[in-house]
Formats: C-alpha cells, structure tokens, sequence
C-alpha cells in the first residue's frame, strides 16, 4: 500500500470578505478560492503546483499547514484527520512539526538577530535537550550551505541566504513535508538556483515530501508531479511531460510551458513537427538539431 502522506477530499475554501457575492443568510460577501480538490500526495514526491496569480495555489498551501481552516472538505496529513471537530491547538502544533513552510518573504519568517539562533528557535521550542539542539542547528545549516554564516545577522545577508536561513530554519524542525510558497519569487537568478538545489537535495537524498507552489514554468518540469490548479478547480495533474503535453490548454488558463516546450509547440503550428515529447532546455535542444540535421 502506497504512503499517502497528504490526501484531500472535496476540500473547499471560502473567504469572508473582498468583493465577491453577498451571502443573503448573513449579508458576508464570499470569495471562492478552492472548491472540490481532491489530491493525494505519496511521502517522497516532489510536487510543483501552478496556477495563475489568484488561482487558489497558496491558499491550498495555507490550509495544509492550518494556517487556514477549510470552509468545507477533509484534510488527510499521515493518516490523520486535521479537520476533525476536535482537533485541538496542540494537534495543530504537531501538523505543522510534521509540515514545514517556507514563504515567499524570507523577512517574515526570521526571528532572530544572528543566524544559528534564528534556526534553532524552532527545536527549542520542541524543548529539546541542547545538545539535540546544536547538533539539529549544524545539519540544517549544511543542507542549506550557510554554514559559514552561522554567525551572521540575517538582516545583512542577501534576499537568497535569508532564504537559505528560513529553509534551515525549517529543516531543523525535521517535518516529513516542506512547502515552497512562491519561495524563489522574490530572488535573482543566482538565489533562486540554490533554493531549487536544496528542494531537490531535500527531496531525492533526505526523503522529504516537496510541494512547489510557483508561478515559473521551468521550476515546475524539475519536478516529479505537476498539479496544476485553474480558478480553484485542479484542472491538470500529472507527469510534466504529461501536463506540459497540453500547450494550448495550459494558454486558456493564463499559463504558458517551458519556452522550450513553447518554440517547438510554435514551430509545429506552423507545419515544422519536431520531437513533441521534448521539455526540458537539453531535450528540445537536442530535438532541434537533430530536425535541422534531416533537412
């Protein structure tokens, strides 16, 4: 029997207020956000999830950590029913042990003046013993390759350590499940490339269930697993290949595939079929030449 580390059943959400339409029971305007998602994700996947700006990604990210209750639906975190009437503040606690999330503003998410205290604020406040402590401090800061700086001010390093620092931070909390909320957004290039390098070290040599909620393409076809979330609703999901496969489906939802994926899906509209299971960057290169080759 598969793992099923995070499973949802009908799982709805609704907010309360905005400009969305007036419930005539309380007079409360109603913003939709989720309705009828059914996921279930294996301990071990590496998941991205995509939607456009609005499409519910982040909330379903929020109420997998509980800091949102679901309007409607069932939350499944190992096998245990997170939505249950009698969930208590101390189960809401142990989910979030066991599902870590790293935001989008690193700033939000650090609490301390120097670097080693900001990652071990979350073990202490698991009470553990200091030497279980120090040592939890010292393998997150490897994995997240700040170990030189474990006696920094996090406010002076660059917007990619501070997040390297969070993701510590997380890592030393030792969940089962990370959540990347749009983590590499607010990066340059060189910053989102090491946070992608530690998701996927994370993911393939520690085990860790990834979830990437995120908005860029080629994040998405790193992945194992592609949800892709439209107006609340999951529209697609599957293999990237798979999901990718589907250009112009992806286009009417206000996405696009890889640019990759995107020129060879341009070139067949205009007669030139190339290779179309090609998607990442070396595949549709290789597919080109070896087109230009034949002709």
């Amino acid at each position: 029997m598969e793992d099923i580390i995070i499973k949802t059943v009908g799982l709805g959400f609704t907010y309360d207020d905005g400009e969305g339409e007036t419930n005539p029971f309380d007079g409360k305007r109603e913003i939709p956000a989720l309705s009828d998602v059914n996921l279930e994700i294996r301990a071990g996947e590496y998941v991205a999830v995509l939607g456009h700006n609005g499409s519910g990604k982040s909330t379903f990210a929020k109420l997998l950590n509980m800091i949102l209750t679901p309007t409607v639906g069932k939350i499944y975190i190992d096998g245990i029913d997170i939505t249950d009437e009698g969930f208590t503040e101390d189960d809401v606690f142990a989910v979030r042990r066991k599902v870590g999330m790293v935001f989008q503003n690193p700033d939000n998410q650090l609490v301390a003046t120097v670097v080693e205290e900001d990652v071990a604020f979350g073990p202490e406040n698991l009470g553990l013993e200091r030497e279980e402590i120090r040592r939890r401090v010292d393998e997150a800061l490897a994995v997240a390759g700040m170990t030189e700086y474990s006696s920094h001010a996090p406010h002076k390093l660059s917007g990619g350590q501070k997040q390297r620092v969070a993701i510590a931070g997380i890592i030393a909390m030792k969940p089962r499940v990370i959540i990347f909320d749009e983590s590499t957004a607010m990066l340059d290039p060189r910053g989102r490339q090491e946070v992608l390098d530690i998701m996927e070290r994370l993911n393939k040599e520690e085990g860790i269930t990834v979830l990437n909620i995120t908005h860029y393409m080629d994040e998405a076809a790193r992945a194992d697993r592609v949800v892709v979330i439209n107006d609340g609703r999951v529209e697609l999901d599957g293999a990237p290949k798979e999901v990718f496969r589907e250009v112009e489906r992806l286009h009417e939802m206000g996405l696009e595939a890889p640019q990759g994926k995107e020129l060879l899906h341009a070139l067949e509209c205009e007669g030139i079929a190339i290779d179309s299971e090609a998607l990442h960057e070396e595949e549709c290169i290789a597919a080109l030449v070896k087109y230009l080759k034949r002709i």
